[in-house]
């Protein structure tokens, strides 16, 4: 790890910039934020040793130096008037030149504020390259002929996490970053992950049939339990409630469930929390368009990362005591083939499913008796993940991390290989930018290339966990490209609300198949972010870097339509199935996605300031604090005893209402400062940096509640969670704690009010906020 720090500190910490110090102020008013500058350490080491020289001295009862030794007579009186004329024509020669070689300043372009030709002044960045004309030159660096090589040579038959073949392919992705020019590191982790048995096999037995399935899921409790079926649709929240509400009782049961809507580990987690014993997991032919005999394979893990090191690296020097991750199961799961899946179902006894679950399947009684027998082993795997960069020229310290999981459980070609073609090839065309065209981006872009992504983002966690007090002040943003390509009539966009006006503009900018059309035409239909926005979810490798790490992120995807791509986690996920899907234009989409991903990271490092949607998560925290206001008078009205009268909604709303002041007088102080001055840019980007790091919950502790984000996190830490808390306090519900709903509540009210605090800069602007 030593090693590690090592070089990403020698690649980022380059020859010291020489800045200047600002001071951002506004009037009570709200008149537009004035600049005060002070020179830096030139200036100080020239005045006394408290920073404020004799000549400053308003106190000073001395005369100057000069006053002493000139008397007013009229040789000297003709002496100085000399010397003030030769000094006015020297000033005056000197201005016309620089008059005359001034160069017209460049247009900031950046998609928070515009500047129109402000004052030309010396301030030492980089040549700034008009926006269109980098967007120009990135698209002819992209086309799918180049694409067809690239995909030949990282299409691998076994690559999973750990192996030879992961090894090689990590090879070959940082052979070429370093063809490329760039500079390139490597870390090396030691991870927990559970495998199949090697000798041995998983099965189950249902009435006196014994199936042993070769999928598995990985992080799964072993043994055996014996149980009867109960049929539980999709195993979402909702449907156990529904299984609930027909006074089913869910303990000690083997629920049977559908694959699809939440992830694997999520369905075992609701299985847990209804007592259940046990979750069989198929892929219903109605959903999935595959072989009756496919395998399944995943995990179950309800989180990311090394689940034995949860909250800290896994290196191998770091000798911490046995733990374990909260998110892992305390009971067991399998995944069965469509066919297995199916076959139980038919003989399952009871009453029938509701309606809304469609079919005509019966959820099972006690005569459905099965056995089920897990015995997956843990192994302990070394995986590396490689990196190489690309340095900015004004801020190399910042930084756009661009990823893209490397491994996979079988060919894994849409999962794995077409996103890491498409690393490469976007740090191909960008070194080249850089090497032949003059391109200078302002800040560093990093690409990385993950492994143990199968296990649940294990190599990209463990890198946030390893570096994760430089990244959440460095790493600006994160580009996931997992599984771009898994068809072609749909698009789907998760993201950061932070970065909607990023993907906003990508979608209108990049084309489609249809040259003529863009993504945003074809697939948004005028309303992006009703048809092509949805939330990320926790199983996607985008999702650590946003609620775990406090990085603004953004995973992107080709659907085959409104269903998802079905090869993903089988063996059937190869070159041929995905070119049947896409009509054989898999290049020419894994272009378009190089374009979109392309787009938002070039113009994240090219504008001068972060082209962030300031104010978009003022609605979201308004939205929660409309609907836990009308919970809490709910419960008031409904279960009086249990809120006391002196809680108030009164600080909630105050936090809300700072924040909202906090976002909108920092996008006024983008608009209205003068973004040529780099220290200036400099300040302005770290306050918006630490818009998402601040809504990380200080109150949770990362090894228990990894995702510590309030809003899109995940735990009782969470604004959603305060409103389920009520909802169960409403149905005074067993679980329902009036106490620790108002602990909740009080520290989710201070995280939003330290938010607020943080996006007011220094702490002597709070108080303009609080009016």
């Amino acid at each position: 790890m030593d090693q590690a720090r090592s070089t990403i500190s020698k690649i980022f910490n380059g020859e010291p910039h020489s800045y200047t110090r600002f001071n951002l102020t506004q009037n009570m008013e709200g008149d537009n934020s004035q600049v005060e500058m002070k020179l830096s350490s030139d200036m100080d080491e020239e005045v006394g040793g408290n920073g404020v020289g004799d000549h400053l001295n308003h106190n000073s009862n001395r005369k100057p130096y000069v006053a002493q030794k000139l008397g007013r007579t009229p040789k000297n009186l003709c002496f100085m008037a000399a010397a003030t004329l030769l000094i006015f024509i020297i000033g005056y020669l000197i201005g016309f030149l620089v008059h005359r070689k001034k160069e017209v300043a460049p247009t900031c372009a950046t998609s928070v504020s515009t500047c129109q030709e402000p004052p030309v002044h010396e301030t030492g960045a980089a040549p700034l390259m008009d926006w269109d004309d980098v967007r120009k030159l990135f698209a002819d660096k992209i086309s799918p002929s180049k694409f067809e090589s690239v995909f030949s040579e990282f299409t691998s038959a076994d690559h999973r996490a750990g192996s030879v073949g992961d090894k090689a392919l990590a090879n070959k992705v940082i052979t070429k970053f370093k063809a490329y020019g760039m500079d390139t590191w490597s870390d090396e982790h030691f991870v927990k992950v559970q495998d199949p048995p090697a000798s041995g096999y998983n099965k189950f037995v249902f009435k006196g049939t014994e199936q042993r399935p070769t999928g598995f899921l990985s992080y799964s409790a072993t043994g055996k339990v014996n149980g009867t079926v109960l049929y539980a649709y999709y195993g979402q929240e909702s449907d156990l409630r529904v299984l609930r509400d027909k006074n089913i009782n869910l303990t000690g049961r083997i629920l049977l469930v559908r694959a699809g809507k939440i992830s694997f580990a999520e369905k075992v987690a609701n299985a847990a929390k209804m007592n259940a014993a046990a979750v069989l997991i198929y892929p219903d032919p109605s959903d999935y368009a595959i072989e009756g005999t496919t395998q399944l394979f995943g995990h179950v893990h309800m989180g990311s990362g090394d689940p034995y090191t949860p909250g800290f690296p896994s290196f191998n020097h770091t000798q911490f005591p046995p733990v374990k991750s909260s998110g892992l199961p305390e009971i067991l799961a399998q995944t069965i083939t469509a066919a297995m899946g199916t076959s139980i179902l038919r003989e399952l006894g009871g009453q029938n499913a509701p309606e809304t679950w469609g079919g005509m399947n019966r959820l099972g009684d006690e005569s459905d008796l099965i056995t089920l027998e897990v015995n997956n082993v843990l192994v302990e795997k070394e995986i590396h993940n490689v990196f190489g960069v690309v340095k900015g020229f004004v801020d190399a310290d910042r930084y756009v991390v661009i990823g893209a999981q490397r491994d996979a459980w079988g060919p894994g070609f849409a999962s794995s290989t077409v996103g890491t073609s498409v690393l490469v090839e976007l740090a191909r065309s960008i070194s080249d930018m850089m090497k032949n065209d003059g391109f200078k981006p302002r800040r560093s872009i990093v690409f990385a290339s993950w492994s143990a992504g199968e296990y649940g983002s294990v190599g990209a966690t463990e890198w946030l966990e390893g570096y994760l007090t430089s990244l959440n002040m460095k790493a600006f943003s994160y580009i996931n490209l997992d599984g771009v390509v898994g068809g072609r009539n749909g698009f789907k966009v998760a993201a950061s609300p932070l970065m909607h006006s990023l993907i906003e503009g990508a979608l209108k900018k990049v084309s489609t198949l249809n040259k003529a059309v863009s993504l945003s035409t074809q697939f948004g239909r005028d309303n992006w972010e009703s048809n092509v926005y949805e939330d990320l979810k926790m199983d996607n490798a985008a999702y650590p870097f946003l609620a775990f790490s406090g990085i603004p992120s953004v995973s992107f995807r080709f659907t085959p339509g409104n269903s998802e791509y079905p090869f993903f986690g089988t063996m059937l996920d190869t070159r041929e199935k995905l070119n049947s899907l896409t009509s054989n234009d898999v290049a020419r989409l894994a272009e378009i996605a190089s374009q979109f991903a392309g787009h938002i990271a070039l113009r994240l490092v090219h504008d001068h300031v972060l082209g962030m949607n300031l104010t978009r998560y003022n609605d979201m925290i308004r939205t929660h604090v409309y609907q836990i206001n009308n919970r809490v008078k709910d419960v008031r009205r409904m279960q009086p005893q249990l809120l006391p009268k002196d809680l108030t909604m009164q600080w909630f709303f105050s936090a809300s209402g700072t924040y909202g002041r906090a976002a909108r007088q920092l996008a006024e102080d983008v608009t209205n400062s003068n973004l040529d001055d780099i220290e200036m840019c400099r300040i302005i980007n770290d306050r918006i940096m630490a818009v998402e790091r601040n809504f990380l919950s200080p109150y949770v502790s990362p090894r228990e509640s990894p995702f510590r984000h309030i809003l899109l996190g995940s735990g009782p830490h969470t604004l959603k969670a305060l409103s389920s808390h009520l909802d169960a306090l409403k149905a005074d519900s067993p679980g329902a704690d009036t106490d620790l709903f108002r602990n909740q509540f009080a520290l989710a009210t201070w995280t939003v009010q330290g938010c607020a605090n943080s996006l007011a800069g220094d702490i002597w602007s709070l108080a303009f906020m609080e009016t």
